[in-house]
């Protein structure tokens, strides 16, 4: 099974799947906090489909709040891990707003 790069914006705040926007993680993490919150991000992901598999409602709702928690450790949601002043864009169209230009260069096959 190949891994797709997704683009990164140049800033590196983002990488677009689809044409959206995505909070990058915070690059500042130390890289055994990175790892074990991905690891801890996967094991939640796991623990949902678990859950919606067998029907157990409370326990897909616990896993989602997992998610939730690794997501935000990792700067991915919540508050922004940048201090210039930015307005978060997580999820708007990258063609549009100020990666647009960046975008429209992007090729085709990359977008």
């Amino acid at each position: 099974m190949s891994k797709r790069a997704y683009p990164t914006t140049p800033d590196g705040r983002y990488f677009v799947v689809r044409g959206r926007l995505w909070r990058a993680s915070n690059p500042d993490l130390e890289s055994d906090v990175r790892e074990r919150l991905v690891h801890e991000l996967m094991t939640a992901r796991r623990a949902v489909g678990l859950a919606k598999r067998s029907g157990d409602r409370a326990a897909e709702t616990e896993a989602h709040e997992a998610v939730d928690r690794a997501k935000i450790a990792l700067g991915e949601r919540g508050p922004v891990w940048w201090d210039d002043g930015t307005p978060d864009l997580n999820r708007h169209l990258a063609r549009t707003g100020p990666y647009a230009d960046w975008y429209a260069d992007l090729p085709e096959d990359e977008r």
